[in-house]
């Protein structure tokens, strides 16, 4: 009797572990947030495994969770369709006036307001624009900035707030949008208004500081967690699952802690972010150290949550269940923890790392609305290099940028069209002309600065007056290109370096074992790069480009390698031309910049140094190999 009472006892706990296994570890596989769908508010995160469930209560029937009266959205209830009038936007495209500020203005926003100015979207017209931003200002306690005088009800207006916490209005927002930084859910208007990020005082207007990843699967000496405290502090934890960093009930040991002073990036794989909205300000620093942010019940809106897809770089979780949600951070998979923490590093440098793109992020969410479906697909917006660098206006097919062929398993088909820039009129350069012609893959010539519309194939060779290639030497740097759309493909190149002596960017035309750009008197490149050089690049570098042609050459080195953040591709050139040269100046004896002072203007221009220097070089297969010449396909190109 005893040992069959044993065994009973020993089944039924063997049942009883097997319900838990199977019911409560699909609930340690943690919720993430869904797919930012515009019509929905974000709310509890969404539980991939609900079905696997049945008995547990949802979320929002927890006893803390009890039904609170609903209340009316700011604004009206206002939506897109109802409250902004987009028919002047379609003629003339997106066009921001910035209503005038009174009084003194922070740091803060006296780099929103140049961020705006300095882009393609604002005028100085309020006639000619279809969107009027109004920026709230902070004020003393209890009151809020005064609306304009050309208000008109807040239709076609945005407000835009960075104040940490909301000011009582004493005016109605009417028709506005309202672009503010991490709003409550339960106040912001999914398609309507935008959330941005809680930046710091000190954010950088441009450029911004790179993300800091370095090891992109977790290390063994660093730690699993970082927990965000208070002033933008942080604590970080080891990889005991039975410690409870965020929760005060927890009496276990917690094992060895860090705490790292306010502004010092987390050194950890996942950053613990609590709810509260003050904490929003961590949420950047975890983006920007490759943290992976875990949101403990966020009561916040996500940054740009319409259009960022967070899935692929964040994960919300309940704060209630601490030991399992720590439990299923350290069970997670490192493939899905590298994707996660190289998708962190796309979406700081895209998005977040500067105000700039910050604004520039926010009025082209708004262009998209207005646009429908001609506006950027999803792929545009979370894959690199975002949304900012593929212009709708140049296409909304994925196919039709450089970027997307290695994600399709494509490659640029067709022939290329040649651009040849030959200064001031004279004799044209016949012989190049020729050799350029002879190669199969030439669908066109045209002078060098031909309107782009014209231009039929999406490879373009740009060349000079006095350049001088083969033939040869032109099919088989197009056959490059082909493998590499996105970077540009060429012959001569420099080299820049930074001079301790004179404080500045130098460059060097030497032949060496190392450069950083190609120049176009002899490249290929993607005709994209015409649209982002016309509509893309600052006012004040189109204009340095206007009246220094000899800037242009550097220019577009510097604009392809801020998008791809990858070095040129170099290709044998003859013997013949063993010095790179300035490309022509039309015109004849007006003083040029020389290009020293190109390269510090564009660094400045940019906010930092995007080239990226290279020592590889691509040559034919069998190329000076000791095989019959009759093997070799571009055979001409050993000769000296």
């Amino acid at each position: 009797m005893q040992s069959w009472r044993g065994k009973s006892l020993w089944l039924a706990l063997s049942a009883s572990w097997l319900l838990v296994l199977l019911r409560v570890f699909p609930l340690l596989r943690l919720a993430v947030p869904a797919r930012p769908w515009a019509s929905a508010p974000q709310g509890w995160p969404h539980w991939l495994d609900t079905e696997l469930l049945p008995s547990f209560s949802q979320p929002g029937e927890l006893p803390e969770d009890a039904p609170q009266p609903p209340q009316a959205p700011r604004g009206g209830g206002c939506d897109w369709g109802a409250c902004f009038d987009a028919s002047k936007c379609r003629t003339g495209g997106l066009k921001v006036f910035v209503h005038p500020v009174a009084g003194p203005i922070s740091a803060a926003h006296r780099k929103i307001l140049a961020s705006i100015e300095s882009s393609r979207y604002h005028t100085a017209s309020p006639e000619e624009a279809c969107l009027l931003l109004f920026l709230s200002l902070e004020v003393p306690a209890g009151e809020c900035s005064p609306v304009p005088q050309q208000w008109n009800g807040g239709r076609n207006h945005l407000v835009l707030d960075l104040h940490p916490a909301p000011c009582p209005q004493t005016f109605q927002l009417g028709r506005a949008m309202v672009a503010k930084a991490s709003p409550t859910a339960d106040t912001f208007r999914p398609g309507f208004d935008v959330a941005l990020p809680l930046l710091p005082e000190a954010h950088p207007l441009r450029g911004g500081a790179p993300g800091q990843l370095r090891q992109h699967s977790p290390h063994p000496g660093v730690p699993l967690l970082a927990l965000a405290e208070e002033r933008g502090r942080w604590r970080t934890a080891g990889t005991d699952p039975s410690a409870c960093p965020w929760d005060g009930r927890c009496e276990q040991d917690r094992g060895p802690e860090q705490t790292h002073p306010g502004g010092t990036l987390p050194n950890a794989t996942f950053c613990l972010i609590p709810s509260h909205r003050p904490d929003a300000l961590h949420f950047l620093q975890a983006l920007q150290a490759g943290c992976i942010p875990v949101l403990l019940s966020p009561r916040w809106e996500l940054p740009f949550s319409e259009v960022i897809d967070w899935t692929k770089a964040a994960i919300v979780a309940d704060e209630r269940l601490p030991f399992q949600v720590l439990a299923a951070l350290q069970e997670m998979p490192l493939t899905r923890v590298l994707a996660l923490r190289q998708q962190t590093q796309f979406l700081w440098d895209a998005y977040f790392s500067s105000v700039e793109k910050v604004m520039h992020t926010t009025l082209e969410i708004i262009q998209d609305r207005i646009f429908g479906a001609s506006a950027h697909a999803s792929l545009l917006w979370n894959s690199p290099p975002g949304a900012l660098l593929a212009l709708p206006t140049f296409s909304t097919s994925p196919s039709d940028f450089p970027f997307y062929h290695l994600q399709r398993g494509s490659r640029p088909v067709g022939r290329f069209s040649a651009l040849i820039w030959v200064g001031a009129p004279g004799q044209p350069p016949l012989k190049l002309i020729q050799a350029v012609a002879g190669s199969q893959n030439c669908a066109q010539v045209s002078d060098r600065f031909f309107p782009h519309r014209a231009i039929s194939t999406d490879a373009i060779l740009s060349l000079d007056g006095h350049s001088s290639v083969t033939t040869s030497e032109v099919d088989f740097a197009f056959l490059v290109w082909q493998s590499f759309p996105e970077r540009m493909v060429g012959f001569l190149t420099w080299n820049h370096f930074w001079d301790e002596a004179q404080g500045g960017w130098g460059y060097t035309a030497e032949r060496a074992n190392e450069f950083s750009m190609v120049l176009t008197s002899a490249a290929f490149y993607h005709r994209y790069y015409h649209t982002l050089f016309t509509h893309s690049l600052p006012k004040a570098l189109r204009t340095l480009a206007d009246e220094a042609p000899t800037c242009v050459d550097i220019l577009m080195n510097f604009l392809v390698a801020a998008v791809t953040k990858l070095p040129p591709i170099k290709v044998p050139y003859g013997k013949q031309h063993l010095e790179a040269t300035p490309p022509l100046v039309p015109g004849g004896p007006e003083p040029q910049p020389t290009a020293r002072d190109c390269i510090n203007q564009m660094a400045a221009g940019f906010g930092y140094m995007p080239l990226v220097s290279s020592r590889l070089r691509l040559d034919p297969v069998l190329f000076k190999d000791p095989v019959s010449v009759l093997r070799k396909k571009y055979r001409s190109l050993e000769k000296p």
